[in-house]
């Protein structure tokens, strides 16, 4: 209730408690003011609901955009390498030392194009300690190394935004 309906409200209760003809009008008074201010309420309650309802829906809206076109950007990076690779595969036939060439070159903008993309390579060092949370372990083998440390590299793995998006498999040594 506004400080304009409390006062007006309060106006007509300080009414001449001597005539009643001057207390029914004021109570009818009253009424007609409590219903305005119901029929208020009423209305900037339904207009919020409405305006809430409103975002819930374009929020939803949003976010399913947002999963549909998530990986445009990154699809762009990659779209240079594919040409790349199409331009290869109609020059096979040439100089194997410029195939060589020419697929170094298409890994190096594979690379770059990962990077752009904020994808990032997991190479763990041989040596180094072993991570459960970045390193798949495939096998444990003997070996003159401490115990729990990478022996060979199977595979790089990816992060991607510091979460993994495989993990590089591994060989550990084994506890002696």
């Amino acid at each position: 209730m506004t400080e304009e309906n409390k006062t007006s409200i309060e106006q007509t209760s300080e009414v001449d408690s001597t005539n009643p003809v001057s207390q029914e009008a004021s109570v009818d008074q009253q009424v007609t003011q409590l219903t305005q201010l119901l029929n208020d309420s009423k209305d900037a309650f339904l207009r919020a609901k409405a305006e809430a309802e409103n975002t819930r829906r374009r929020a939803v809206e949003d976010v399913a955009k947002a999963h549909k076109f998530a990986i445009e950007s990154f699809a762009e990076y990659l779209l240079p390498v594919m040409d790349s690779m199409h331009a290869a595969m109609e020059h096979h036939n040439e100089d194997i030392t410029k195939l060589k060439e020419g697929v170094e070159l298409t890994l190096k903008q594979m690379k770059g194009a990962l990077e752009k993309g904020k994808i990032v390579e997991i190479h763990p060092d041989i040596g180094s300690k072993f991570d459960p949370h970045h390193h798949q372990a495939i096998a444990t083998i003997p070996s003159d190394q401490e115990s729990n440390t990478i022996v060979t590299v199977l595979q790089k793995g990816y992060l991607i935004a510091d979460r993994v998006l495989r993990p590089a498999l591994v060989t550990v040594s084994q506890p002696k």
